[in-house]
């Protein structure tokens, strides 16, 4: 499985991960998913309830990454199972 990076939003209610797209169909161009989920319990009791997937190129991306942490997203670890 592609190593994950994990984003939540400043009131601990709405996470992003970044994953990259290892299965690339044209071989060529490489691009990151990016899921958008909602936390449901408190942060570590149980997984977040992914809402949303994109694939955008490895750029954009990038930009979106450091656009989100510029707007107050953290950083986070998966913590659970």
């Amino acid at each position: 499985m592609a190593k994950s990076y994990w984003l939540i939003n400043s009131n601990r209610s709405e996470v992003k991960r970044f994953m990259k797209n290892d299965k690339s169909i044209d071989g060529f161009f490489e691009y990151m998913f990016i899921d958008t989920g909602k936390i449901v319990g408190g942060l570590g009791n149980k997984p977040p309830v992914m809402t949303n997937t994109v694939s955008v190129e490895i750029d954009l991306a990038r930009e979106i990454y450091e656009r989100l942490l510029s707007k107050g997203w953290r950083k986070i670890e998966k913590n659970w199972n």
